[in-house]
C-alpha cells in the first residue's frame, strides 16, 4: 500500500527531542510543540519508543502540547538495573513536569505503557485530567497467562541496517496491511554499536523489572475520566476483560475500534484517529 498524503504531512512534522533526569536514568521524549494550556502525553507499549506516535500526535499539536516519552529501557532513554511499574510512573510524570505540560493533560497510553499510565494516574491523582487506555488494563483471570521465566540471551546484532531493518516484527505477533507504518516504526528502532546495529531495548528488561503493586486498585482508585479502546481482533484483549474492567471501574468508557488488532492505530491509524477525536471532545 502507498504511503497516504496524511501521513507524510504527519511524519514532515520533526519534534523537539529532549531529556530529563529520573532516578538516575536519563529518559528522552519528543515534543512536537510549545506549552499550552491543554496537553496530550502519549506512552508506548513495550519495547517500543516514542516514535511510534510520529504520524498521530502531530494531529493535534493546534489544540494540544503533543508530547511522547520513551520509558527507560526503551527507544533513546537510558536502561536500569531495575524497572517498576512504580519508577515508570515517576517518569511519566517527571516528563510531564520537565515538558511544562499543564495539569490539564490527557495520558494516551498503549499495551504495557497502559499499565504503566494507570500507575500514574493512581500515584499522582492531581497531575493528569484524564486517561486513554489503548488495548490493555486489568483483564479478567480468565484471560491472565502465567509469566514466563526470562530468559536472557546477547542481543541480536545485525551486520547492516537494512537487514536490521528486514527483521522488524510486531510483538506480540500480528500481520498489518498498513506496511508503510510498520517500516517508518522500524527505522527509528534500531541503533549503531561497534559490532554493528541492534534493537533499541533492553534484551534483559523482563528479568529486571519487579512485580510490585495492584493494577485492578489503581484502576478502582482513579477519579478521572478514564476510557479504554480495544480492537475487536486483539489477541492479547478481549471484550471478557472489557467487562471485567468495567466492574472495577463502572464509569469506565468502553469503545472498540472495529477491524483493528491489538496495534490498534497500526491496522486502522484513520479510524483510530477519529475516535481519538471523539473521545478528546468529551473531555
Amino acid at each position: 500500500m502507498d504511503s497516504p498524503d496524511w501521513f507524510w504531512q504527519a511524519v514532515d512534522d520533526k519534534p523537539d527531542s529532549d531529556y530529563i533526569e529520573v532516578e538516575e536514568a536519563d529518559i528522552h521524549y519528543l515534543s512536537w510543540n510549545k506549552p499550552s494550556p491543554k496537553g496530550l502525553l502519549f506512552v508506548h507499549g513495550h519495547n517500543a519508543h516514542a516514535h511510534w506516535w510520529d504520524f498521530i500526535a502531530p494531529r493535534y499539536k493546534d489544540e494540544y502540547h503533543t508530547v511522547a516519552i520513551d520509558l527507560s529501557g526503551m527507544g533513546d532513554s537510558d536502561h536500569r538495573d531495575e524497572y517498576s511499574a512504580d519508577c515508570y510512573a515517576q517518569e511519566i510524570k517527571a516528563v510531564a513536569d520537565a515538558a511544562q505540560m499543564s495539569s490539564d493533560t490527557i495520558l494516551v497510553a498503549h499495551s504495557f505503557g497502559g499499565l504503566m499510565a494507570l500507575r500514574a494516574m493512581a500515584l499522582f491523582p492531581d497531575r493528569f485530567k484524564a486517561l486513554v487506555i489503548l488495548d490493555s488494563g486489568v483483564k479478567h483471570p480468565d484471560d491472565e497467562t502465567a509469566r514466563e521465566p526470562a530468559r536472557w540471551s546477547q542481543p541480536k546484532v545485525y551486520p547492516d541496517l537494512e537487514i536490521a531493518r528486514s527483521r522488524f516484527r510486531l510483538q506480540p505477533p500480528q500481520t498489518c496491511a498498513n506496511e508503510y507504518l510498520v517500516k517508518h516504526i522500524a527505522r527509528h528502532s534500531i541503533e549503531p554499536i561497534d559490532e554493528g546495529f541492534v534493537w533499541k531495548f533492553d534484551e534483559e528488561l523482563n528479568s529486571r523489572m519487579k512485580l510490585s503493586g495492584d493494577f485492578a486498585a489503581d484502576l478502582a482508585s482513579i477519579k478521572k475520566p478514564t476510557t479504554l479502546m480495544y480492537g475487536e481482533l486483539s489477541a492479547s484483549f478481549s471484550n471478557k476483560s472489557a467487562l471485567h474492567m468495567k466492574t472495577i471501574k463502572d464509569d469506565l468508557t468502553v469503545l472498540e475500534l472495529k477491524d483493528a488488532q491489538h496495534h490498534l492505530f497500526l491496522d486502522q491509524p484513520v479510524a483510530f484517529m477519529e475516535q481519538l477525536d471523539e473521545i478528546l471532545s468529551g473531555y
